[in-house]
């Protein structure tokens, strides 16, 4: 007879490639969408510059895994339901959002899922609330941070090249923006990318009961985990490309220049803190720095608020979906 316990696991680390692949292709649009926005580089190239940078990032790093898979749940709350609630709760949320063109944060979808299903089966105490409550903190701080890090980019570089052509401008930041597209890619990996390396962490250690395991993670699980989410940004989430790289505000390779460095230096300072945060978030909200510094009609911000909406709305909705999800698998495992 057919062990139970490893169609569980095998069920689960598919669910956790799933979500690697929603997270790319929802996220891909973070790392491309102002290069393409400001058609310094072509679809096609932002893609395939994305997919390596991501992966690499992905595999560059576990600190951010760390924090997902032992601090958001007590060890004792960690069960094979808490995980595939939660795991799919943010594959329905993501790819509900994807379709409708609404950058959401996979990374807080699932922190609301997995954290949502450890209260339907344990209670309150099943929660990690310390860790929980700096990841609470960076929703708002990430995009804030990026926000004011576009401004601030953004009217330094008015003020250092004020003299110069706007038509050589244009050739110089185009080039850059390769530069910085590479890095915001990479960022994204390395924060994004680790969620499904913590998520088969967490069920490699409830079916192997060897805590252990942490101290030394196996390197299948990165490769895994790396290509993933490097597939789902192969794939592309083009209609949140569109979104954020076009209806936010109208962008120029300067632009896209100062929005992608912002967000990539506030997301590679989290990871490096092992502290998860929404590369969405700090990507559009740099995105609206920028276009601010122009003036603030030239964002559009009812696309703005539509955005900050959805990412208000991703914890309860995840949420939501996690408890429910927990409930409903609880009497079968």
């Amino acid at each position: 007879m057919a062990d139970p316990s490893l169609s569980l696991l095998i069920l689960t680390i598919s669910l956790a490639v799933g979500f690697g692949v929603v997270n790319g292709f929802n996220d891909a649009a973070n790392s491309v969408a102002a290069s393409v926005g400001s058609r310094a580089l072509s679809p096609r190239n932002a893609i395939i510059l994305a997919t390596g940078f991501t992966m690499a990032g992905a595999a560059s790093g576990t600190a951010v895994a760390q924090t997902i898979g032992k601090g958001i749940l007590m060890p004792e709350a960690i069960s094979y339901v808490t995980v595939i609630a939660g795991l799919t709760a943010v594959i329905v949320w993501g790819s509900i959002a994807t379709y409708y063109g609404v950058p959401v944060s996979s990374t807080h979808g699932f922190v609301a899922g997995l954290a949502a299903a450890g209260v339907a089966v344990a209670g309150t105490e099943a929660v990690g609330w310390g860790v929980m409550q700096r990841v609470l903190v960076s929703v708002a701080a990430a995009p804030a941070m990026g926000f004011a890090g576009g401004f601030a980019v953004m009217v330094i570089l008015f003020w250092v090249f004020r003299r110069r052509a706007p038509a050589r401008m244009r050739v110089i930041f185009s080039r850059l923006q390769w530069l910085t597209t590479a890095f915001l890619a990479y960022s994204l990996g390395k924060n994004n990318g680790q969620m499904p390396i913590g998520v088969i962490m967490m069920v490699l250690v409830i079916h192997t009961g060897q805590a252990s395991l942490w101290d030394n993670i196996p390197w299948w699980v990165i490769v895994v985990s790396s290509l993933a989410i490097s597939s789902g940004t192969a794939i592309g989430g083009w209609r949140v490309i569109k979104t954020m790289g076009m209806k936010i505000t109208a962008l120029e390779p300067i632009h896209g220049f100062a929005a992608d460095l912002s967000a990539a230096s506030v997301i590679e300072v989290a990871s490096h803190f092992g502290i998860p945060v929404s590369t969405t978030h700090c990507s559009s909200a740099a995105i609206m720095g920028v276009g601010a510094t122009k003036r603030l009609s030239a964002v559009r911000w009812g696309m703005a608020r539509r955005i900050v909406a959805a990412w208000v709305l991703t914890f309860p909705i995840a949420g939501g979906l996690g408890y429910g999800f927990a409930l409903l698998l609880r009497p079968l495992f």
